[in-house]
């Protein structure tokens, strides 16, 4: 069986897309019984994030897997073949196993270095696991996907990112309005990401500051850590008559700021930042053609990325490679062992045959002797058998139909269903 990925992502589909292929966690188990109904998929597991949805499967082939798994999303989000056509991507094999490690290292993600991903990665794989619509083989992948993203965020500054992402979008507010020492800031969210910006603007020396929200208890929890105030959402018409910079990182699939609101709190032209961090966005894009009103979102805070960020990238890129081929490789040898023992069994089956036809040829040869003997024809074997075996580790992709093992099982006179499994 191989793997195949397929999915939809912020690169090339609309939010309301997104929003609508999403499933929640109370979605999932009514639809991994309609993924066991299907036939081409052994193996599923479905990540479903703010920036993407994808499923996981393990097929036997490219073309009736991709089918079985198109026809999973849209049966079981309501959505026609059509309005996937243009932002649907699949991954095949190695090239799938490479963005599933690159989606788990945060290299996939609308903020680079996001922290969140690794998580939801595990998850993904025990929701699927509890459904029991998972197995070994994407048990292992997913598994080593957490792994390379453990990695880089141990070995490059990419997890320090969403930090500097806040801290570009904070840079970017003081080329508005000078100095942040003593400007009032309204923060909207309560988690990661919020939690990140009002620690970072306090460093900077703003005040004061309002923590709102749609959960008053989160709101207060995150007010509480950081000697702010805090409300609901509620009270954002008031907060935005008197707020120099918002700063704004729900976790909502709507628009939490909509440029009316922004309007009606601002009627003359008072300079006033909206710096957006959310994905998808909370603040709605005609806000930003209000006068006196910049709007400042997760794409113009991208394009601000520094050259320390862009080694980060590339130390990063370098250890998916290395985990990718440290997977493929383990995987191959594991899909290649049985009919590695079958030509070593073989071999020493020739070899016993051979030594027991000439036994009454080596009758009169010392013990040491006869050791001797037996020590070089069992070297002959071993080297004959060295080549070949190599050259199956090196050349038969996992799961791409193996056509050079089954050949050489074939020549001579192997089973080749034990490409199979034992």
């Amino acid at each position: 069986m191989a793997v195949l990925a397929l999915g939809i992502s912020f690169r090339r589909a609309p939010i309301d897309l997104l929003e609508r292929l999403a499933f929640s966690e109370g979605d999932l188990p009514k639809a991994y019984r309609h993924a066991r109904e299907l036939d081409g998929i052994d193996e599923a597991v479905v990540l479903s994030t703010c920036n993407r949805v994808e499923v996981y499967g393990s097929v036997a082939s490219y073309h009736a897997g991709f089918l079985a798994l198109k026809r999973f999303l849209t049966e079981t989000r309501g959505v026609a073949e059509e309005q996937l056509a243009d932002g649907l991507y699949a991954h095949w094999e190695r090239d799938a196993i490479e963005h599933l490690f690159s989606v788990a290292g945060g290299l996939d993600s609308m903020v680079l270095g996001e922290t969140q991903i690794q998580a939801q990665v595990r998850e993904a794989l025990r929701v699927a696991d509890r459904e029991d619509v998972v197995g070994a083989q994407l048990k292992g992948l997913f598994h080593a996907a957490t792994r390379a993203g453990r990695r880089i965020r141990q070995e490059t500054s990419l997890g320090a990112a969403p930090d500097a992402f806040v801290g570009r979008g904070a840079s970017l507010a003081e080329e508005v309005l000078g100095s942040l020492s003593g400007r009032s800031v309204v923060v909207i969210g309560a988690g990661t990401m919020a939690s990140l910006a009002v620690k970072h603007l306090r460093r900077r020396g703003v005040g004061p500051v309002l923590v709102l929200n749609r959960s008053l208890p989160h709101a207060r929890a995150l007010a509480e850590r950081t000697d702010a105030d805090h409300g609901d959402l509620d009270a954002l018409p008031t907060a935005l008559r008197d707020a120099d910079l918002v700063v704004s990182a729900t976790g909502a699939t709507g628009v939490v700021v909509p440029a009316d609101l922004v309007r009606a709190a601002r009627p003359t032209a008072t300079p006033l930042v909206l710096l957006d961090m959310a994905v998808p966005r909370d603040v709605e894009p005609d806000a930003g053609s209000i006068p006196g009103v910049t709007l400042i979102d997760v794409d113009a805070l991208r394009d601000r990325g520094s050259s320390a960020e862009e080694d980060a990238v590339a130390q990063a890129r370098e250890i998916v490679s290395e985990e990718v081929r440290r997977f493929v490789a383990r995987r191959r040898g594991d899909e290649l062992a049985p009919l590695i023992r079958a030509l070593r069994r073989r071999g020493d089956a020739v070899l016993q045959g051979e030594l027991e036809r000439h036994a009454g040829r080596l009758h009169d040869l010392t013990p040491d002797e006869r050791a001797a003997v037996e020590a070089i024809a069992r070297g002959i074997v071993a080297k004959l058998l060295h080549d070949p075996i190599v050259a199956l580790k090196e050349r038969s992709e996992p799961g791409s139909g193996r056509t050079h093992a089954k050949l050489l099982a074939e020549l001579l006179g192997l089973d080749p269903s034990l490409l199979d499994g034992e």
